[in-house]
């Protein structure tokens, strides 16, 4: 297949969005960005379609994926009901990075929500994404424009390296701002529950809904249970290289960290450091990325995956990191980050 690679400017606007509105209608699969990552988008009401998802990245058929819609009022169309927790929800935060699991329509195919009778929905805030999305005229079916299991796309690179001949079109608007996907609340169950976290927080819901139950931590599900959200049951955004994680005072951090680098190197083991500005200049490694600043949650955020991709790129084996305060965005943080690491934590 021949992908079609579309970079964005002010003069091709209007054009590049009528041509990616008009692939997703012909049932093509276009990938664009949105606020949290890049999104692989097909239409959502043709099974047929959707499978060429589950085709192009690889990805698991009972794993779930989010609709997204141009406007909140299309929700009724798609969903069986809307529980009143949810319409303060959906006026405080759509659009936005928030996903809500409804009770499906059934206009929704099972294909769509693996199996179940619930469907994740959202309205995404990116204006590139919601004008291509409202331009096809259909809801939209969009998970992480990556190969399955990887690191999730937050530049058009990332996109094109996975998925060039895969898929139709590629939209290139830019990097994705937040960098980690959405979060998904449920609200079918009493209290509602955050299924995964993301941009945003538990803090945030609570001060419009009240008490819901906080990350579950992916529920213990076994392998024959159904997830209700993506990124619940199989593993994800791991790099290629083995992730650790290291726990305790950032001085003891360090110090653990560096003797690792030397039993590396020593084995011939090409390794890696993540760190933040403040502690880049305490390791005694060759490959040392930085990923932002202590003191400022959101631009971790938003460089994670970028620098998971990037020790891939340097064919790093052993990738090492300090855990990241889980305060506010650094609980999705570290919810990905201990995916990524297959939980790989050593605590000094």
């Amino acid at each position: 297949m021949d992908t079609r690679i579309l970079h964005l400017t002010s003069e091709n606007q209007i054009d590049l969005i009528r041509e990616a509105a008009m692939t997703l209608k012909i049932g093509g699969l276009v990938a664009f960005p949105t606020e949290t990552v890049y999104g692989i988008g097909a239409n959502a009401l043709d099974t047929s379609i959707v499978r060429k998802i589950y085709e192009a990245k690889g990805r698991p058929s009972d794993n779930p994926l989010i609709v997204h819609i141009g406007d909140a009022t299309e929700v009724v169309k798609y969903v069986a009901e809307i529980p009143e927790i949810a319409i303060p929800l959906m006026e405080a935060f759509w659009p936005g990075p928030l996903t809500i699991i409804f009770k499906k329509n059934p206009v929704i195919p099972y294909a769509i929500t693996g199996g179940l009778d619930t469907v994740a929905i959202r309205v995404p805030a990116h204006p590139l994404a919601r004008e291509i999305i409202r331009q096809s005229g259909l809801p939209i079916a969009a998970p992480s424009a990556n190969i399955s299991g990887k690191p999730s796309p937050t530049i058009a690179t990332h996109v094109i390296e996975d998925l060039s001949g895969r898929i139709d079109m590629i939209v290139d608007g830019g990097d994705a701002n937040i960098g980690l996907e959405s979060t998904v609340l449920d609200v079918t169950s009493e209290p509602a529950m955050i299924l995964r976290p993301g941009g945003v927080t538990k803090a945030m819901i609570e001060a419009v809904v009240g008490p819901v139950i906080g990350n579950p931590n992916d529920l213990g599900l076994s392998e024959e249970a159904t997830p209700k959200a993506p990124g619940m049951k199989y593993k994800h955004y791991a790099p290629k290289g083995r992730l650790v994680i290291y726990y305790g005072s950032k001085e003891k951090a360090i110090e653990a960290m560096n003797i690792s680098v030397q039993k590396s190197v020593m084995n011939h083991e090409k390794v890696g450091i993540i760190a933040t500005k403040e502690d880049r200049e305490a390791y005694n490694c060759s490959t040392v990325l930085t990923i932002g600043s202590e003191h400022d949650a959101h631009e971790i955020a938003s460089n994670l995956f970028k620098i998971l991709r990037q020790m891939d790129d340097l064919g790093i084996e052993k990738i090492l990191t300090q855990a990241f305060h889980e305060k506010e965005i650094g609980v999705a943080t570290m919810n990905r980050l201990l995916k990524a690491a297959n939980n790989e934590q050593r605590f000094v």
